[in-house]
């Protein structure tokens, strides 16, 4: 049966005893990792968050009926120990922080009962994800979670205190705000006093920090939480926690400036790891050219290669297609894989068919000079040397080529290098490999809108080098934009800000949207905009990832307390779920009956 404290007052937790207590008198309490009945003895490893405790029950030190009650417990019940700190009687276990100790308890209470979890606490855990998130509150006692949170917080409070040493506000925005146009979709809110018209939760604190400028707070700094209507992956939630800052009078230099030396802080307090800066600069263009993507993982090499030019007149007609057509043909040269079975290539083909990639074609220079292609029978000797000497081939390299529209043949080619990084293990997980890719495009056309539409969002500075070209050529105008990438993550972003309004007017024109309409999305930011602002930047990271990647995992959901899944459910409470039809009614909504 559980009981109660009885005044007892916590002197320690689990892990924080040391040898200089040996002697001492504790008070430990936590939950029972496991118990070993020796018949005299009664061991039991306590566990908290800070870590475990051997304690040590025998009935000349707690009597009777203490010893009958430690030999009741069992796994998950919470306990609530008096005893004395000693050196162990038995083997010290390495293994644990507190191995050389143990404490010897002259009191006990079990201040509550546990039914046996439906899976063990444990690091590390075999168990499905699914049956661990929906038991997350079981899920989030095992020590790895608990010490990814705890790193989370502490990320949390070393940035704060670091951005408000650099003269950073921390100031709050709303949570209930405007839906706007551009970028992933709204989550609304519908609202009861105003039947018909919905409040949209934030997708970042952009327009606000962005007024904070207006206001003269000259430096913002929020951790914010955010939300985004949108397909999931391993590093995407529906909500989310942003890093989120905007300073006032500044360009590109010094918003990373100041964001090098916050992570130079933050790996050197977390991981003790001297991060080298500045950190490499590269121009979204060539990133894409030798990389095929705008966030490069630079732990390994493979670089792309533009073959185009020496491909341009040869018999093969899928490369002399694509290049009519106006596409490009890439290749990739993978080093000492000549020898690779025709299954695994054959299995590569698969992979870029994924991206919409028709195929891949293939080149091995064998270890006599000699080459097998799936193509060569439609190139001349002359020219299959000059493909190979482009592609920097020796004997025993593998070549393969993307040819298709320039950005599928490149992005696909990017996708498939880190596919092959993985494969052949060519990653370094033990590097960090911080990159700024800077001078984005402004905008990109969309197919499927038949209209341009801003890569970040519609109040990017353009490079002032760039303005001409607006009118002209929208499309080759680069933005004072800049990502900031660690191991082919994308971790932080942001832009310097139009704060001219003849541009601002410029960029809603390039956006298809007519004046009246740019009124009406964003008349309060346009409207404050005519009192005198001043030049502004900012950047966002994704607070989740960065910690996700400064702790080697693989997926943001083991740094999130309460994650969601794939279809942005939670498992453990059940949302979304239907309301009542009384909510409804005082919403003024009315939801379809399902057929």
């Amino acid at each position: 049966m559980a009981e109660s404290m009885q005044g007892l007052k916590r002197t320690h937790r689990c892990a924080e005893v040391t040898k200089a207590d040996i002697g001492t008198t504790v008070t430990l309490m936590g939950w029972v990792q496991k118990r070993r009945n020796l018949g005299s003895l009664i061991f039991v490893d306590l566990r908290d968050r800070s870590g475990l405790m051997q304690i040590v029950f025998d009935e000349n030190d707690i009597g009777a009926e203490g010893f009958a009650k430690a030999g009741s417990v069992r796994s998950e019940y919470v306990l609530a120990v008096v005893g004395n700190v000693e050196k162990r009687s038995g083997a010290v276990n390495e293994k644990m922080a507190t191995g050389e100790l143990e404490i010897r308890a002259t009191a006990l209470r079990i201040l509550s009962e546990a039914e046996t979890p439906p899976f063990p606490i444990e690091e590390n855990s075999q168990t499905k994800e699914e049956l661990r998130l929906k038991y997350r509150y079981l899920d989030l006692r095992r020590p790895d979670i608990q010490r990814n949170l705890m790193v989370k917080s502490r990320v949390a409070t070393l940035s704060r205190n670091f951005m408000a040493e650099q003269g950073f506000l921390e100031i709050e925005t709303p949570m209930l705000g405007k839906s706007t146009p551009e970028g992933a979709r709204d989550y609304l809110v519908p609202s009861r006093i105003y039947p018909g018209s919905f409040f949209a939760l934030p997708q970042s604190p952009q327009l606000f920090k962005q007024l904070l400028m207006c206001s003269g707070y000259d430096r913002y700094f929020q951790i914010a939480r955010c939300f985004r209507d949108e397909d999931l992956r391993a590093d995407r939630q529906p909500e989310f926690t942003q890093m989120d800052m905007e300073l006032s009078f500044v360009d590109v230099d010094d918003v990373i400036q100041v964001n090098e030396k916050l992570l130079k802080h933050l790996w050197k307090e977390i991981l003790g790891i001297n991060l080298q800066t500045p950190f490499r600069r590269m121009t979204w263009r060539e990133a894409m050219d030798r990389f095929g993507s705008d966030k490069p993982d630079l732990r390994f090499g493979m670089e792309l290669h533009n073959v185009s030019e020496v491909v341009k007149d040869c018999g093969f007609g899928v490369f002399t297609g694509a290049l009519q057509a106006g596409g490009s043909v890439r290749g990739i040269n993978v080093k000492g894989q000549a020898g690779m079975p025709r299954k695994k290539i054959d299995a590569l083909v698969d992979f870029v068919k994924g991206y919409g990639l028709k195929g891949l074609a293939y080149l091995a220079v064998l270890e006599d000079g000699a080459y097998k292609s799936s193509f060569a029978k439609f190139m001349t000797p002359q020219e299959l040397d000059a493909l190979v000497k482009t592609m920097e081939g020796e004997p025993g390299d593998l070549l393969l080529f993307a040819a298709d529209k320039d950005k599928l043949a490149l992005e696909t080619m990017g996708a498939l290098r880190c596919e092959l990084a993985r494969r052949l293990e060519l990653i370094d997980n033990s590097k960090f490999e911080f990159l700024w890719v800077v001078e984005f495009p402004l905008l990109e056309y969309s197919e499927e809108e038949g209209r341009f539409t801003a890569m970040h969002h519609p109040f990017t500075m353009p490079m002032e080098e760039d303005l001409q070209y607006l009118d002209s050529d929208p499309g080759r105008v680069r933005a004072k934009a800049y990502d900031i990438v660690l191991n082919g993550c994308e971790i932080g972003g942001g832009s310097v800000r139009i704060h001219q309004n003849d541009i601002q007017e410029k960029m809603f024109e390039c956006l298809g949207f007519t004046k009246e309409q740019a009124q009406e999305q964003f008349s309060f930011l346009l409207s404050a905009f005519k009192y005198g602002v001043p030049p502004h930047a900012g950047l966002a990271y994704g607070l989740d990832r960065v910690v996700m990647l400064m702790l080697g995992l693989d997926s943001i959901r083991d740094v999130i307390a309460f994650p969601k899944v794939k279809d942005s459910s939670c498992l453990m409470t059940q949302a979304p779920a239907p309301v009542s039809k009384k909510q409804l009614e005082e919403l003024g909504l009315a939801v379809p009956e399902a057929e």
